[in-house]
């Protein structure tokens, strides 16, 4: 059982290491994480999967690049994109307009789009799936029970262990108390312990008889025929 519960601490505290790496690490250096929620990239970057994108400089764009941005409000969608660019015109003084399409949809998008900032988000990187995780995160229940039950296994493990470790401390003081007694100093709870025993029933013996006052005289008496007794 002992087993078993580190194995299972061990993985929960391996998984939110690796989540929360995977949330901050990106962000320390640079890189924007979306959340891919349908399945126009699938193929590249299926439903669920978070993508990491770096910014560059705009006019570096080319035909190819996968970037993530706001669809123009003609074109009826919400939210943030994340389609490859299919094709880039030159509009001269007006800049460039740009046309994407998902790499699992037949056609390109419907609608025509320029970039108005300096700097463009382009995928970098992907992770499959992950975004199951995160979006997970969003829920309250979920996030309690993610964040907290580490910690909740992380007290109970080092309470078990401190509780161990007093009662190792406890036996090993006793041990070298007994160690430094004399054994005369046994001797008296020895002796106690004798007088409590109980006392053997001594068995009597039975009375001798009582010595004859007078033996019989060894003379032997016989009978005279005159009725009287006289020595033989």
């Amino acid at each position: 059982m002992r087993v078993v519960r580190k194995v299972l601490s061990g993985v929960i505290v391996a998984a939110g290491l690796c989540l929360a790496a995977t949330m901050l690490l990106p962000v320390a250096f640079g890189y924007q994480r979306y959340v891919i929620t349908s399945g126009s990239m699938t193929g590249t970057y299926d439903q669920g999967s978070i993508v990491f994108d770096k910014t560059v400089p705009t006019s570096d764009l080319e035909v190819g690049d996968v970037i993530t941005y706001s669809p123009p409000p003609s074109s009826g969608e919400t939210g943030l994109i994340t389609h490859r660019i299919y094709s880039i015109k030159n509009h001269g003084k007006d800049g460039f307009s740009y046309r994407t399409k998902g790499d699992a949809n037949p056609t390109p998008d419907p609608w025509r789009f320029q970039l108005d900032q300096p700097t463009q988000a382009t995928v970098a990187f992907a992770i499959p799936y992950l975004g199951y995780g995160i979006a997970a995160l969003s829920v309250l229940p979920i996030r309690m029970i993610i964040i907290g039950l580490p910690a909740l296994l992380i007290a109970i493990a080092l309470i078990a262990r401190m509780w161990r470790e007093a009662g190792e401390e406890a036996r090993a003081r006793n041990a070298a108390i007994l160690a430094r007694q004399p054994a005369a100093a046994q001797q008296p709870l020895q002796r106690v312990q004798a007088q409590q025993q109980p006392v053997q029933p001594v068995p009597v013996q039975p009375a001798q008889q009582p010595v004859m006052a007078a033996a019989q005289s060894p003379q032997t008496l016989a009978p005279s025929s005159q009725g009287g007794a006289v020595p033989s």
